[in-house]
């Protein structure tokens, strides 16, 4: 049986904002980069290839962090982890601002990710605390709207700022707002213990325990789900701004407004989606959201040649139906494990999507390559591939069950 923490729907509300406001910041950081790397190509001399790796950096050192967040997640006051992550968070996005080469840029974005990916899992566990099975999906689509407000505002401000004062005002305006959410995020969340009502894990029982959450056939079934899913996604992503920028004569400044027109749809259809899949099923909404996401990711790895104005007018089809189909998948993710270990299912969860990310970022710059007029070739190949991922994952979603419907099966089998 489900513990969930009690708090009056005011309260709920209050909290859900805060780590969508957590989360924000954490999205922004990592989107930022992707509309940058033009100006960190021409900033460092590199290559795309080379600052897809930067990318790749953050999600892969997110994705260690994540599996070994699950040896300590269940083991703290959700609060004071949450707390301690964050401000290990904002002084990467300082490191970041400050590099002064390449190199230490990386290593940066490696530290941003040992933290920032933790913060993911610690943000799912609470709402898995907080918000009843029934009701996680509208609560689960009101922490991904940190993903249209990071594409309203967080992106363009930071690419509007880089634009006119350099690239590391983006980083610098990362602090100053983490700093913000911290002080207010101290003061208002509560202490959340009731996972700890459960006895802990002994130490030497940690790294069984570990290969242990990997041997669950349904937790497998998930994380090949989520690794699918975050892979697709991110084959596309990380390249839009510079193919836009090499292939289509767009401006840096202008990305601002692509990605602001994505926001704002966003910002609308996360919660939308996330109450329609409490009402239709987690499922079976992914399905259709994944499904839609085809064409979008099709359309935007071959583009036509189309001014501004059509890009404009694009990119929010693009933009709902990518962070629209996370919104189901990740209520479906917080349903899957049992209650006393959702933490730990969470953490390693959130490890496989961010080495999906990881790796999806680095496959897709394996095949690109700069023509002589400077053009960015290949593209195309990481829209089938991405479209191939994406019809594999549908196909597989039936396969993920929640500890509560797998139960009942499990116990019908032993009789």
């Amino acid at each position: 049986m489900a513990t969930v923490t009690p708090v009056s729907p005011a309260r709920e509300r209050l909290i859900l904002w805060l780590l969508a406001l957590t989360q924000f910041t954490v999205i922004m950081d990592f989107m930022v980069m992707m509309p940058l790397a033009p100006q960190l190509m021409q900033a460092f001399g590199k290559t795309p290839a080379a600052v897809s790796g930067a990318v790749s950096v953050y999600s892969w050192c997110a994705g260690l962090s994540g599996l070994l967040a699950m040896t300590y997640i269940d083991r703290f006051d959700r609060k004071r982890l949450l707390l301690a992550m964050f401000f290990l968070f904002t002084l990467s996005n300082l490191a970041c601002a400050m590099a002064p080469n390449f190199h230490v840029l990386v290593l940066s974005r490696a530290f941003a990710g040992v933290t920032g990916g933790v913060l993911g899992s610690i943000c799912m566990a609470i709402i898995g605390d907080l918000v009843p099975p029934e009701r996680r999906g509208a609560a689960t689509g009101i922490v991904m709207t940190s993903f249209s407000l990071a594409a309203i505002a967080g992106v363009p401000a930071g690419v509007m700022m880089s634009a006119h004062f350099g690239w590391q005002s983006a980083f610098y305006l990362l602090v100053g707002l983490s700093l913000l959410i911290w002080g207010v995020a101290l003061r208002a969340l509560p202490s959340m213990t009731s996972h700890l009502k459960a006895q802990p894990v002994p130490v030497a029982r940690i790294l069984p325990e570990l290969l242990a959450m990997f041997r669950v056939p349904a937790h497998l079934k998930a994380f090949a789900l989520s690794g699918m899913t975050m892979m697709s996604g991110m084959l596309v992503i990380p390249f839009i701004s510079p193919v836009l920028v090499a292939n289509y004569g767009v401006q840096p400044a202008e990305i601002t407004w692509i990605y602001l027109a994505g926001g704002l749809a966003t910002l609308f259809s996360a919660r939308n989606i996330g109450a329609w899949a409490d009402r239709a099923g987690k499922q079976r909404v992914f399905r259709y959201v994944a499904g839609f996401s085809i064409v979008p990711l099709m359309l935007i790895t071959h583009l036509p040649h189309v001014p501004l104005i059509g890009l404009v007018l694009m990119f929010p089809f693009f933009m709902t139906a990518l962070s629209g189909r996370t919104v189901p998948l990740q209520a479906l993710m917080t349903t899957v494990p049992e209650p006393s270990r959702r933490g730990a299912f969470l953490s390693a969860n959130s490890a496989v999507q961010q080495m999906g990310t990881g790796l999806g970022a680095f496959v897709g710059g394996l095949w690109l390559s700069t023509g002589a007029g400077g053009q960015i070739e290949g593209y195309g190949y990481n829209g089938w591939l991405a479209a191939a991922l994406t019809l594999g994952a549908i196909l597989w979603i039936g396969r993920v069950q929640s500890a509560a419907v797998a139960a009942p099966a499990t116990v019908r089998s032993a009789a």
